[in-house]
């Protein structure tokens, strides 16, 4: 793991969305794996602002998201694919038809995680990766278990999560109870990855996640197996190292 510290959250999302821009003026073709929740939005933001200052071009990119609510459709406001296009995909250029992510209204659960892995393997993979961590160590939606999950999967989400997202709803018993996400097999076959985490409330997270054991309780933990992983860091996430 490349750990870096950062004064602020503004700081690391300028140094993320510059690896970002990085990977697409390299690879103009680059699969990008996105996240949601408030850890990555100044990432965002910095992305937006590089497009509009004409620095990159990202209509030949493809993104796959991590995760969508079961139950909301794309339309709702607290969906993920509308959080995707209100706070990144309005301000830049990656067409429509190549922007994926999971359909909390599929019939067929199941199949459609199915389907998603195949598609993302089809596109040759994930070039770049962004992630938030939970403060239970957390990744995606994949919470502490017994063991990893290989794929891209339904799952029941635990009170602190729910607890955590509850700002997001009108109250905790609106927060949907089940989400699909990537599996953590899924992530880990990310060619790069770039994991952010701010504020003290994330500091015993990230510390287990790179000073702990490689264990299911802390999903994080599994990026010490991964040979390309970039930890951004703000002093308070920082604090326990």
């Amino acid at each position: 793991m490349n750990v870096r510290v950062y004064k602020n959250a503004d700081a690391i999302g300028a140094a993320a969305a510059a690896l970002f821009a990085a990977q697409v003026i390299a690879k103009p073709n680059s699969v990008l794996g996105l996240a949601t929740g408030s850890t990555p939005l100044p990432t965002y933001r910095r992305m937006a602002a590089l497009y509009e200052e004409g620095a990159v071009d990202y209509s030949g990119v493809t993104t796959y998201n991590l995760d969508e609510y079961v139950g909301l459709d794309h339309d709702h406001d607290q969906s993920y694919y509308y959080f995707m296009h209100d706070n990144l995909f309005k301000y830049i250029n990656i067409p429509e038809e190549q922007i994926h992510v999971l359909s909390g209204m599929a019939k067929d659960p199941a199949e459609e995680c199915k389907a998603y892995d195949a598609a993302i393997d089809a596109a040759g993979g994930i070039d770049l990766q962004i992630l938030g961590i939970g403060r239970n160590g957390h990744i995606a939606f994949n919470e502490p278990t017994t063991t990893f999950p290989p794929t891209t999967h339904i799952v029941d989400l635990t009170e602190s999560t729910i607890e955590a997202n509850k700002r997001f709803f009108a109250s905790a018993d609106d927060v949907p109870r089940q989400a699909l996400t990537m599996g953590i097999g899924s992530i880990m076959k990310a060619k790069s990855i770039v994991i952010i985490a701010t504020g003290a409330d994330k500091a015993d997270a990230v510390y287990a996640m790179i000073n702990g054991p490689v264990d299911p309780q802390c999903p994080a933990s599994v990026l010490q197996l991964h040979p390309n992983v970039t930890v951004m860091l703000d002093e308070g996430a920082a604090s326990k190292l």
